[in-house]
Order: C-alpha cells, then sequence, then structure tokens
C-alpha cells in the first residue's frame, strides 16, 4: 500500500494556464493518470478543490477514481454538502495529520505559515495555489523547505508519493 497527495484537480472545469482545451479531456487525462499509478488499496490524499463547475455529478468521478480517498476540503468544495461523503471518501475534514514514511505530515488545502509540530520538523502538503508564482504566498513558501505543493499543476496532472512530490516542489522552486 503506497500513499498519494493530489490537489485542485478541479474536475468539470479547466482552471487557468492549464494545457486542456476542454474540460472534458483535463478531467480524462486526470482520471488515467490516476488510476494507472492508484491500487484500490492505495491511500490518496485529496487536498481539496475536487470538483469545480461540472456538468456531471460529483459521484461520477469517485466511483471512477481507485484508491482509498481522504478528502481535505477546498474553497470550490461546496458540492460536499450534497453527496454522501461517507460513500466515497474513508475520512472528510479541513486539517489532516498523518504520517508518511517517518515524516509527520499537516495537509491542508491551504498554505500556512505556521502548522502544528512545524517548529519540530513536520512537513505541510497543501493546495489552493496551482502554479501560482506571482503572489506574496508563494515568495514565502518558496523559501520554506518542508511546504509542499500537491497542485495538480505542478506534480504533472497525477496523484505523486512523498518522493514525488518532494522533487517536484524542488524542480518546479528552481525553476521560478
Amino acid at each position: 500500500m503506497s500513499k498519494f497527495y493530489i490537489a485542485d484537480p478541479h474536475f468539470g472545469k479547466v482552471a487557468k494556464n492549464r494545457p486542456f482545451q476542454t474540460a472534458d479531456e483535463q478531467d480524462q487525462v486526470i482520471m488515467q493518470n490516476w488510476n494507472s499509478v492508484v491500487t484500490d488499496e492505495d491511500e490518496v490524499y485529496i487536498l481539496g478543490d475536487v470538483v469545480y463547475k461540472s456538468k456531471q455529478r460529483p459521484e461520477y468521478y469517485f466511483e471512477q477514481l481507485r484508491g482509498q480517498k481522504h478528502l481535505i476540503l477546498g474553497n470550490h468544495d461546496k458540492w460536499s454538502r450534497k453527496v454522501d461523503l461517507d460513500k466515497y471518501f474513508i475520512s472528510t475534514s479541513h486539517i489532516k495529520e498523518i504520517t508518511d514514511d517517518n515524516n509527520h505530515i499537516i495537509l491542508c488545502h491551504y498554505p500556512m505559515v505556521e502548522w502544528p509540530r512545524s517548529w519540530y520538523g513536520s512537513l505541510h502538503i497543501f493546495g489552493h495555489i496551482h502554479a501560482t508564482t506571482d503572489s506574496t504566498a508563494y515568495k514565502f513558501i518558496k523559501e520554506q523547505d518542508r511546504m509542499f505543493n500537491a497542485g495538480v499543476d505542478i506534480n504533472h496532472y497525477i496523484p505523486v508519493t512523498l518522493p514525488q512530490l518532494i522533487q517536484n516542489n524542488i524542480a518546479f522552486k528552481e525553476m521560478n
């Protein structure tokens, strides 16, 4: 069993600066990528903004995606009030504390300046900012070595393991 991380797929609407012509194309690529690496036994931590303005019901996506899914709610997850979350997710929260590869990790859709146990080596995985580099938040995040963006925009539109997430973030920060 592996643990995977993903944020901001925005199923149903192509987010700004993505290489897709249509929402259907984006959705199919992300779902195919997801199912190419995630097995039914793997855990997937979805850090918010899963479905946004989709013509499909949210269940359409959840029924096709493999893995034991944990939802960390984001600002575009209003759909969650109308779905039986227990049917599709092992857990649902705004912030979650886990351990992966002996690392204490705090998961939240939003990047935080400080998080539980941040002074003791804890990692923080987040979404929300996509691949934005022109904000005050990004300038701060770029200098932090224990903050990692799980957004699909910098993680090649696929759920990633912790080592992959760390490498993708290092490469993204070096480019920008």
